[in-house]
């Protein structure tokens, strides 16, 4: 195998043997190589026919898209499904539009080997992009659940996939390709917001316990909200109290959500911690979306999946969403005898969450206030994805040095490093505001920009600094939206992506000024000097 797409490859350089350190094994991996292959083979032949592309072979390939993921599809057999399925749409798009312009491909057997061996400039950059538009693939996927689409998000993903699989593409035609990644992931992430809001509801700050009330429960875990709102109605009246997990945490925010009152916590932290804290609780556990780390057999039968998420050996439940195998499972078990009291890694009994753009802009007078008179002397979003591997304490530690007049805005699972602390407040508002998930990046893109606007100045002159951490390719795709966007003087790590070659990250450095974290003291005292 051959894979280097998340943080903790294998000694920061690539994934080479019998598995991957997510736990993909070789041959999971060759056929996620392959079901790329084919979807950049189904690009090439819709190229010049795009009027005949459909909804549904759109679904397709955002399913497909998504299954590559990192800590998404672990299933041989699902795999192939959806390969055969690729393959069978390409002969039929085939079949009935060959392609009419000059210099058209309508068939091809692209090999992503051909990607992988190439020139290391050139892999880089359509790294960039695959990367990109598989974290894209999943905000477009979660929009699309609930109804809502975007022609020009779902033509792109074509656009995309011919580039990657380019046999004469350069340096100079392929930065505005990944560029353009990064604005039509913004349009997407704008899809999702607008679709979770008008689906649930504008969300509201939250107190979220981290208690776990006697009786039957189940834990749901994941990006999808039409999931957990699907499981909140089976479930009410059942006796079932349900808790959030991971990603789900946001979900407490929504009004179309909390309003069921067995909804009544988070359990756990991040991802990367679920094979410890899901060993002996006495209830399933429900994937809706990545993260999915491989079940230990001690807990396997307790684990369920839903949409594009498989593992061997886990029931997944279909399209039609029914939850009764969840439900019966939970019963059967019967949770703890009596309240168990959880607390976060920094023993914290509780979180907030819900600081969405539209509370945060709500109170922006208070902000632009603070900030001119001096009580919030900088900002600091830090935020991105939490992992196992050494180096993201520094997260936890950079929130805890940061000084006492600057305000922490966070989203996505890296907040669970500190997201139970207490930092006071500053100017009527908590320092810590969590504004959700990596979905809701749109959010803290829209703040910034309403500051920017405020003090008339661009994003880059103001006290706001950009602290990332990155595991897997929607921090990808959410990079690639603020470069974009032109922000500069992002600070990113634990580590520099495996991906990136030594020309393109020079490139970075010198056009973006992206940084790579050092210690939390010597990153402060450089951030505050600007």
């Amino acid at each position: 195998m051959f894979c280097f797409q998340c943080e903790q490859t294998a000694a920061g350089s690539a994934c080479t043997g019998k598995a991957g350190v997510c736990g993909k094994k070789a041959d999971t991996a060759a056929l996620q190589d392959q079901l790329t292959s084919q979807l950049i083979d189904l690009a090439i032949s819709a190229r010049g026919n795009e009027r005949y592309l459909t909804p549904a072979i759109d679904k397709m390939v955002l399913e497909c898209l998504f299954a590559t993921v990192t800590n998404v599809n672990f299933d041989d057999h699902v795999l192939t499904q959806l390969i055969d399925r690729v393959e069978r749409e390409k002969a039929r798009f085939n079949d009935k539009h060959s392609c009419q312009h000059d210099g058209c491909q309508s068939s091809t057997n692209y090999d992503i080997s051909q990607l992988w061996n190439s020139n290391e400039d050139i892999r880089s950059l359509k790294s960039l992009i695959l990367f990109g538009i598989r974290g894209m693939s999943a905000y477009a996927y979660h929009a699309n659940v609930l109804g809502y689409h975007d022609k020009e998000v779902a033509r792109f993903f074509y656009k995309a996939l011919c580039a990657i699989g380019s046999q004469d593409a350069e340096m100079d035609t392929l930065l505005p390709v990944v560029l353009e990644t990064g604005a039509i992931n913004l349009r997407c992430m704008e899809l999702l917001d607008k679709a979770n809001t008008e689906t649930f509801g504008t969300p509201e700050p939250r107190q979220v316990s981290l208690t776990v009330e006697k009786g039957p429960f189940i834990v749901i875990s994941g990006h999808d909200l039409y999931d957990l709102k699907e499981l909140l109605k089976q479930t009410d009246g059942t006796g079932i109290n349900i808790y959030t997990h991971g990603e789900m945490l946001p979900a407490h925010s929504y009004p179309g959500i909390n309003k069921y009152p067995h909804l009544k916590g988070n359990f756990g932290t991040a991802w990367q911690n679920q094979q410890t804290e899901f060993a002996d609780i006495p209830a399933p556990v429900l994937f809706t979306t990545n993260c999915l780390m491989p079940p230990k057999p001690s807990y396997i039968d307790r684990v369920f999946s839903t949409e594009v998420v498989a593992y061997p050996g886990v029931t997944h439940i279909g399209e039609k969403r029914n939850f009764t195998p969840v439900i019966q499972k939970a019963l059967s078990l019967g949770g703890y005898a009596k309240d168990m009291h959880f607390t976060g890694i920094n023993g914290g009994k509780s979180v907030m969450t819900g600081f969405g753009h539209c509370t945060v802009l709500s109170a922006a007078d208070t902000v632009i206030a603070a900030i001119k008179e001096g009580m919030i002397r900088h900002i600091f979003l830090v935020g991105g994805c939490d992992g196992a591997k050494p180096g993201r304490n520094y997260y936890t530690e950079f929130v805890q040095k940061a000084p006492e007049d600057s305000l922490i805005l966070t989203l996505a699972c890296g907040k669970y490093r500190f997201n139970d602390l207490n930092l006071g407040t500053i100017g009527g508002l908590p320092r810590l505001l969590d504004m959700g998930q990596c979905n809701d990046a749109y959010s803290a893109i829209k703040v910034a920009q309403a500051l920017a606007d405020a003090f008339q100045c661009s994003v880059n002159d103001l006290p706001l600094t950009l602290v990332l951490s990155w595991y897997e390719q929607k921090a990808v795709c959410i990079l690639l939206t603020l470069l974009h966007l032109g922000i500069k003087n992002i600070w990113l790590g634990p580590t520099l992506p495996a991906f990136l070659s030594p020309n393109v990250l020079d490139f970075l450095v010198e056009k973006y000024n992206i940084t790579p974290v050092s210690t939390p003291e010597n990153d402060l005292t450089k951030m505050l000097s600007h």
